[in-house]
């Protein structure tokens, strides 16, 4: 049975892509993937009841760009009152300006880089100060900000590794305890945007895997707390989203190619060679100049966590290709799914 629903084409899953324009108060619609079961079953689809937005006061970070960018904007025009941290507000940009034109006076921007608990500790008080009432708290949070970078193990840097995780792993866990108290109080909800490479590991891809996976642990772990305390944590997974984010560009991984190979140790250099380094590079080129276009799925996806009654426990916003991959890495034997993806 599971031989044949395998050997079936793509054809036969269950269209599953939201987009904006199907979102409506109240309408159920369809989300890409929300289920984690190996073979979907039926079609899973928004809940029909929703919270009030009202006047919810939600921070995300991390939206110079990207999908907090998006975010920042979607949610505003759903009628949030939005805090928008950006780590280049103080350099003036241009995301920034863009959000900042929209003259608003439910959409701030804050400057804010989530390694610094100095910065954090002040846009605490930023919207503790902005808030109506802060007593009874603050809605949402997405930790959304993250840095990514690409390269084998051994041509990676330990300064590298730790800048990732500082970023991505740190950075969330960092924001997260600092607001905490404030979401407590309003029985509200924490989003932490993963990656499909939080549940399935990839080559050349280490530091980057590392940290989403040390972000899904987290989550678990808080969503666990947080339970008996009214609180709701979930976690979106994206897929391959770099030609909508424009992550990377081919000159960009040109230049961070040239940095790591001229860093590299003499005897990394010698045993793996020009050529076999090079072709790992063309690699990482092919897979940033494919995947989705369109971050609605994404933006969809936390919107959802964070206005319905019953969020879910994750969201997979992506294509296909990577949610069967996904599926089979994490659900068969190892055995079998290095046989598919790496022999």
């Amino acid at each position: 049975m599971l031989a044949t629903r395998l050997s079936r084409p793509l054809s036969w899953l269950p269209g599953k892509t939201l987009r904006a324009c199907d979102r409506e108060n109240g309408a159920r619609r369809p989300l890409l993937f929300c289920s984690a079961s190996f073979i979907p079953i039926g079609c899973r689809t928004y809940a029909s009841t929703v919270e009030p937005v009202g006047s919810k006061a939600v921070l995300v970070t991390g939206c110079d760009s990207g999908f907090g960018f998006s975010l920042a904007k979607h949610l505003h025009s759903k009628g949030f009152l939005v805090f928008a941290g950006c780590l280049m507000k103080d350099k003036g940009h241009d995301g920034v300006k863009e959000l900042d034109s929209l003259n608003s006076d439910r959409l701030r921007t804050v400057q804010l880089n989530v390694c610094s608990s100095e910065e954090v500790e002040k846009v605490v008080e930023i919207v503790c100060s902005s808030l109506k009432d802060p007593e009874k708290g603050m809605w949402g949070l997405v930790n959304n900000a993250g840095i990514s970078t690409f390269g084998e193990v051994e041509f990676t840097s330990m300064e590298t590794y730790k800048e990732v995780a500082e970023v991505n792993l740190w950075g969330t866990v960092r924001m997260t305890k600092s607001f905490l108290p404030l979401i407590r109080r309003a029985k509200g909800r924490v989003v932490n945007i993963s990656s499909m490479l939080g549940r399935m590991a990839n080559p050349a891809r280490s530091p980057y895997c590392i940290t989403k996976f040390g972000v899904e642990a987290f989550s678990d772990c808080l969503r666990y707390e947080m339970y008996p305390l009214g609180v709701k944590v979930s976690v979106v997974e994206p897929g391959n989203f770099i030609v909508a984010t424009s992550l990377y560009s081919p000159e960009s991984i040109q230049a961070i190619a040239k940095k790591m190979w001229d860093e590299l140790p003499e005897v990394v250099r010698k045993d793996y060679g020009k050529k076999y380094f090079d072709e790992k590079i063309a690699r990482m080129e092919t897979y940033c100049s494919t995947g989705s276009t369109d971050t609605s799925p994404v933006i969809e996806a936390v919107t959802h966590a964070l206005t319905a009654t019953t969020p879910y426990t994750r969201y997979h916003p992506m294509d296909y290709y990577w949610w069967l991959r996904m599926q089979i890495m994490t659900h068969l034997p190892g055995a079998i799914s290095d046989m598919i993806y790496i022999r």
